[in-house]
C-alpha cells in the first residue's frame, strides 16, 4: 500500500463518518416531520366535525333570531295599543274624575265651613 492508497482510505473513512455523523440529524428531523404529519392529520380530522357543528348552531340561531324577531314586534304593537287604550281611558273618564274629584272637595270644604260656623254659635 502506497501513501496515496492510505490518504484515499483515510479520506474515504472520514466522508463515512461524516455522513453517518449526518444522517443522525436528518433521521430525527424525518421524525418529526411524520410527527408533524400526523398532528395535522388529527386536527384536521377533529376540526371537521366542529366546523359541521358550528354550521348547525348558527342555523338554529339564526331560526331563534327570526323567532324572537316576531315576539319583539308583538311586543310592540300591543305596547302601542296600551298606549293609544290608555290615552282613551284619560281622555274619556279622566276629565269627568277630576270634576266630580274637584266638586267633592268643594262640598266637603262647605260642609266643613257649616260645621265650624255652627260651633261657633253655640
Amino acid at each position: 500500500m502506497s501513501v496515496g492508497d492510505v490518504a484515499g482510505l483515510i479520506a474515504a473513512l472520514a466522508f463515512v463518518l461524516l455522513v453517518g455523523f449526518l444522517a443522525v440529524p436528518l433521521i430525527k428531523l424525518g421524525r418529526v416531520l411524520d410527527e408533524t404529519r400526523t398532528s395535522v392529520k388529527e386536527i384536521t380530522d377533529h376540526t371537521v366535525p366542529v366546523l359541521d357543528e358550528t354550521a348547525t348552531l348558527v342555523a338554529s340561531s339564526n331560526t331563534q333570531l327570526e323567532n324572537i324577531d316576531t315576539v319583539t314586534t308583538a311586543a310592540a304593537q300591543v305596547s302601542e295599543n296600551v298606549s293609544a287604550l290608555t290615552s282613551l281611558f284619560a281622555a274619556t273618564v279622566g276629565g269627568p274624575m277630576i270634576k266630580a274629584a274637584a266638586f267633592s272637595y268643594g262640598v266637603r270644604t262647605a260642609l266643613s265651613g257649616l260645621a265650624a260656623s255652627a260651633r261657633r254659635s253655640r
